[in-house]
């Protein structure tokens, strides 16, 4: 399958271009003009855009469309609402507009129902929307909430779902690994879940 990778660049979404690439897929990897691409993997297709002004075609020629981008923890509420908020509803939109397959959203623990309380509030509320978004979009969807991020590899030893322990950790390679199944997958359609890793 084509796959279109929001964040190709990014941490958890470097491995998950790799990964896609090892099992066989086509992934294409979505860059801002500012990012260095030169650690994707070698022959991957790629796509300049911009999260914060896409264009009609960015979906084409894509099977399926994953959301693995964000502003970064150092960045400002106006910059999350900008990717994590209005560039995820662009994408979706744009998705829907193009009959794309399933579209994989990378979430986050607490984004069912933002905390106002929490250090986190304005980027759990922007990835709420987003959430929302899509799930009423029309669009065949997964939607992915990691516990606390690392920058581990994992053991591919995951748990998902209503048992996860909220203040558990989530390596990247097994989120990644977890997006990766939830775009060729046809069982976790219209699943929404939690997940961390356990190894």
């Amino acid at each position: 399958m084509k796959i279109l990778i929001a964040g190709s660049t990014g941490k958890t979404g470097l491995r998950l271009t790799q990964q896609l690439k090892e099992a066989g897929h086509q992934p294409i990897a979505m860059h801002r003009a500012s990012s260095d691409i030169s650690k994707l993997p070698e022959g991957v297709a790629t796509r300049e855009a911009d999260l914060t002004q896409l264009t009609d075609d960015v979906c084409d020629g894509a099977d399926v469309v994953v959301f693995a981008a964000g502003s970064g923890g150092d960045t400002s509420a106006q910059m999350t609402d900008k990717v994590d908020r209005d560039g995820a509803k662009r994408l979706i939109d744009i998705a829907a507009k193009n009959d794309i397959d399933h579209f994989v959203m990378l979430s986050s623990v607490g984004a069912e129902n933002p905390d106002p309380e929490s250090d986190l509030a304005h980027y759990l509320q922007a990835k709420h929307e987003a959430d929302e978004h899509l799930k009423a979009s029309g669009l065949s969807y997964t939607i992915v909430r990691p516990v606390t991020l690392t920058d581990e590899e994992g053991s591919r030893d995951i748990r998902l779902g209503d048992e996860v322990d909220p203040k558990g950790e989530a390596a990247r390679g097994d989120v990644a690994a977890i997006l990766a199944r939830a775009a060729t997958d046809d069982t976790l359609e219209g699943k929404i879940f939690l997940m961390e890793s356990l190894g």
